[in-house]
């Protein structure tokens, strides 16, 4: 499940690039379907940062990887 969110990820980068921000796969909890990640660059501080990843990340992630339950920021 590991490989399948960092490749999603991926492709989620380069809108996230385009603002001065990256994201970074921090850990995959298979068995609760926990993704975490650290939002980097203009995006680690960013006041619409939450919104960034919850309308964007955990939910491009969810509808490509049906495990995926929710996403988390790791500061």
């Amino acid at each position: 499940m590991k490989e399948k969110v960092q490749a999603a990820l991926d492709k989620i980068r380069p809108a996230l690039q385009a603002d001065g921000g990256d994201v970074e796969l921090v850990d995959v909890d298979e068995a609760s379907g926990i993704v975490k990640v650290r939002l980097t660059g203009a995006c680690g501080g960013c006041p619409f940062a939450t919104m960034t990843l919850k309308n964007g990340i955990e939910e491009t992630l969810k509808q490509v990887i049906p495990e995926v339950q929710e996403v988390q920021q790791v500061f």
